[in-house]
Order: structure tokens, then sequence, then C-alpha cells
């Protein structure tokens, strides 16, 4: 590829980070059923290396999760304990012996019965197989001398380059060990580039010349401008680094260079969040998603508990401002309990608030346990908004129903583009709206958010989901009405700078991000941001309006974002 080649995708997740590339492994394939020895081979040599290979899986988990820390330690220690389970061995051996089945295929049917009877036992039990399949591939893999699945174990940080990243895969990312991800596919709203974004992972994804870099290749990954750059300078990666030791913190006040405010806000998605939030000096939470209270349900938490769980929260928060989002849940984001039925496509379907129609009792619930943990915590300001708001009628009958329960800050969410479009008489009833970015980009463009094809249309610094956002904040104004954005568009400081500039009174971001954008608007004056804006908004496209915005913020180069 040469010595100055650059792989060019959709910068996810700012920050700039330089590591040799650790390719992430195909997945292990089910060795053959049936497969057995040839005759007259030795089953006691082959039953031993089912041993071996344990010792080594085992071995290998342990020296990773000692260097790891945190959820990833745990994590580690865990599948380690697993592969040293001497049951799983002994029954994989006993196969070798008696059935003459080689040790790959052995190793996969023991553990498949191991994992029966832990799903069997439900509960915590059942949380285990996850760890039984895990150390499956891992022993497979050692047996038939592939490369171990799932992240890459090495001595080193590395970036991390794949195809695509599982969900499951991105949660356990130590950014101690992982320092920059890499993808072929994906989108800028994928999975992949919310969570890299959450653990401050800077992350390049859409970029289809990842499929050409090589194990141990140095790389330099910008994670704003969309940049990887191949064998890069040894004074390029010293910059880097010398950048990513300083530490910024923000100091709970979020302005311009000349004083105009913006507040800037955490999502939280759990009581646990909420905390380390509170601890990162937001000014609050612009976005609380309840859907935690209702995960892997049969039955719909009851009101004491959803008030338990939420009070949590609010007393983190106190003396600022929690703004809590309803259940946003439906065919495209199925919960047990709701039954939905399928849908040919659920992301025009029964989803957020529509849910409530059907099934009126749960919203009911929520709001009772909203109130009723808004007036235990009176010392936090809540606020309550409902998702997938369509119409002017839908947003009259929620504020109605917030009323009800005594519940006066009533909002909306702006992710369809109607409501942009009615944002004035919609916020003639509703006391704020806040824009969900990641949804109002996949309507706006028809641009399916989790569909690596379509990414450079799923892209919020596209004119025209910037426009819509213009839109609602100038119905917000016309009301007298704050206007906020709590989509992934928040996490992003030249893209904030640009939401300021259109009158967006508020950025709600993943906690990380707030240093970050701080730093840049408060180094950029209300008059500039305003500018800015414009320049995005009148631009042809998406890349035309993010290279003319970054270009004209030096602050983005000072800071290595």
């Amino acid at each position: 590829m040469g010595s100055t080649s650059v792989v060019t995708g959709i910068g996810v997740s700012p920050g700039r980070a330089a590591a040799p590339a650790a390719l992430l492994p195909e997945p292990v394939a089910e060795p053959p059923a049936g497969r057995r020895l040839p005759p007259g081979a030795d089953t006691e040599a082959a039953a031993a290396r089912v041993a071996e290979a344990a010792d080594a899986v085992r071995a290998e988990l342990d020296a990773a999760a000692e260097a790891a820390e945190g959820a990833s330690a745990d994590l580690l220690f865990a599948t380690a304990a697993m592969a040293a389970d001497p049951s799983l061995v002994a029954d994989a051996q006993e196969r070798v012996r008696a059935e003459h089945l080689v040790p790959e295929r052995a190793v996969w049917e023991a553990a498949d019965a191991v994992a029966a009877q832990l799903a069997e036992l439900g509960g915590y039990m059942a949380e285990r197989v996850r760890d039984v399949v895990d150390v499956r591939d891992r022993l497979v893999a050692r047996l038939t001398g592939r490369p171990a699945p799932g992240l890459p174990v090495r001595p080193q940080p590395y970036v991390l380059v794949a195809h695509d990243l599982a969900p499951a895969l991105t949660a356990t990312l130590d950014p101690a060990r992982v320092v920059a991800v890499v993808t072929a596919a994906g989108g800028p709203t994928s999975h992949t580039a919310i969570l890299a974004r959450a653990r401050g992972i800077p992350a390049v994804v859409a970029a289809p010349g990842a499929a050409g870099v090589a194990e141990g290749t140095p790389l330099l990954v910008d994670g704003a401008s969309g940049r990887v750059t191949l064998d890069p300078s040894p004074e390029a990666v010293a910059r880097v680094r010398a950048l990513g030791a300083a530490v910024r913190t923000f100091d709970g006040d979020g302005r311009t260079a000349d004083g105009h405010r913006v507040e800037l806000l955490a999502n939280v998605g759990d009581p646990a969040e909420a905390e380390s939030a509170a601890a990162s000096g937001a000014q609050g939470v612009g976005l609380f998603r309840t859907e935690f209270a209702f995960l892997d349900r049969t039955e719909a938490p009851g009101v004491d508990e959803q008030v338990t769980a939420y009070g949590r929260v609010l007393a983190a928060f106190a003396g600022r401002k929690v703004v809590v989002r309803t259940l946003d849940a439906g065919a495209d984001k199925p919960l047990p309990f709701l039954r939905a039925a399928p849908e040919a496509n659920p992301a025009l379907g029964v989803r957020g608030l529509r849910v409530a129609d059907a099934q009126p009792q749960v919203l009911e619930d929520q709001l009772t346990a909203i109130a009723r943990a808004a007036a235990e915590h009176p010392g936090t300001t809540t606020w309550v908004m409902a998702p997938m708001v369509a119409t002017v009628e839908e947003t009259e009958a929620f504020v109605a129903a917030c009323a009800r329960h005594g519940l006066t800050a009533a909002g909306i969410m702006v992710e369809v583009p109607s409501a942009a479009l009615l944002a004035a008489p919609m916020l003639a009833h509703a006391a704020f709206a806040s824009i969900g970015t990641n949804d109002l980009t996949q309507y706006t463009m028809a641009a399916d958010r989790l569909l690596g094809a379509v990414a450079r249309l799923s892209d919020a610094w596209q004119p025209a989901v910037l426009r819509l956002v213009e839109a609602t904040a100038l119905g917000g104004a016309a009301q007298g009405r704050p206007v906020g954005v709590c989509g992934e568009a928040a996490a992003d400081p030249a893209l904030a700078v640009v939401l300021a500039g259109l009158g967006v009174t508020s950025l709600s971001m993943t906690p990380r991000a707030l240093p970050d954008v701080a730093a840049v608007l408060a180094a950029t004056t209300w008059d500039e941001c305003r500018r800015l804006a414009r320049l995005a908004v009148e631009s042809p496209g998406a890349d035309h309006a993010r290279s003319v915005v970054r270009r004209a913020l030096p602050v983005l180069e000072e800071l290595g974002l």
C-alpha cells in the first residue's frame, strides 16, 4: 500500500490514536458432526491435547485479565475460570476416548452439553452460557491452529481493525487495550459508533480500505476526519501521543468564547451511569433512557420498582435538571412484555409514543412513577418527554397526560421530520423539544441507521438534517421554548458549534464528550457559531459541510480533535 497510504471512512468518535493494527479474527466454524480420529490413532494423545489447549487458553485469558481493569477484567477472569472447568475438559476427553471424536468436535459437543444445562437452570447460571460458548470457540481455534475468536489479545495496545463489530463485542472494549477502532462497514449511528463514543475510543467506520490493512501495520487514526494513515511518520505519532496525554475536564458551565450559554448535559442509560455522569460536571441529564427498567421482562415492572430506579438518577443530579424520556420501544426495539406483533417495516411502525395507543397502562404507570420519584426528590428539576411524536394532536394528548400526573414540564422528541416542520404549533403546547438526530437523520434521508451500505446518507452533517434542526430551533424561539439536541451529533465538537449556531439551547451527549465539546465551544464566539452554521446549512452535502466547518476551527487541530 505504500509508506504514506491513507484509508478514508467516516469519523464517528473524535480523537486521535497511533498503534499497530490488530485484525479481528473470523468467527469459529462448527467442526463437522461425527468427525472421528483415523483408525489406530493414539486416543490418549488426542485427549491430552484437549487439556493442553484448556491450559493455554486459561493462561492467555488470565494474562489479559491482569492487564485489563474494571468490567473488562471481570469478564476475562470469568471466561478464564470457565476454561479451567475440569468437568468440561473431562467430558471432552471422554468423548475422544469413547467415541473417537477429533478433539475439536469433542470440545464442541461437551461445551454445548454444559451450555444446555446452564440454560435450563436459568437466572445467573443461564448468563454463563456466553462464557461457555466463548471458551468453546477459543479451544476449537487453539486445537485447529486458528486465531482466537473475539477481541485480539496482544501485549501492547492496538488499533482494532474489522469488517464490523457486534454490539456485545463493542461493549467489552477496554480503552487501555483498544486505542482506536476502524471498520469497513457500519455507519455514524451504528452500535459501533455509539459505544466507541461512550468509551472515548476514536473510531472510523464505513472505510472499505480497512479490508486491505495487514496485521501489525502501524496506524494513525483520526476519529473526527475519518482518515487512517498507514505507516505514519515518527513525528506524527509523537504529536498524537503528546495530545493524548493531555487531560481535559469540564467546569460545569457550557458557554461560547463571548459568554453565550449553551447547556451541556449528559445522556444516561441507567442509575450507575448517572452517578459517573454527575461526577463529570454535566449540567444535568438531557436524555434519561428508561428502557433499562423494562429489559428482559415478561411483565412490565411495577410502579414502586420504577419509582426506586428513577429516584436513583434524580438523586445523583440534585440541584440540576433531569429530562426523563418515556419508554422508547416497539417492533424495532422489542421488549418481551409488550408482545408486539411482527412488522414488515418496524422503523415506520408502532414504536415510541405509539405503543401507548395499544397499551395505555404502560405509559400511565410510567408517568405515575416519574411523578412520585420527582416528588421524592424536590431538589432535582424533573422534565419528561415522549419519543416519536409526529403530530400536534399527539403532543396535546401527551402534555395533558403529564398534567394529570402533576408533571408540568412536558416536552417532545423531534425525530420525525413532521415534528421539525410543525415545531412552532407543537411547542405552543409542549414546554420544550429535544432533537434526536440519530432518528431524524434516518427518517429525513430514508437511510437505515444500522445499514453500512447507506452510511454516507446516514450522517447528521447532511444539510437537509441541519435545516430541520434550524426549523425546530426557530419554532422554539417563536414560542419562547428551549430546544436541545440529545442525539449522537451533540458529541461531535465541530458539529456542536454548528448546532449552537442554529439556535439550539442545550446539547446532551455521552459524558466522555463533555470536556471536548466544552473546550471547542469556549474557543468560538457566538457570531462565529452562527456564521459556521450558515456555511454548513448552505453546503451541497455532508462531506463539504464537515470539511468547511473543521477548516474554520483551528482549535480542533490544537486539541487533537
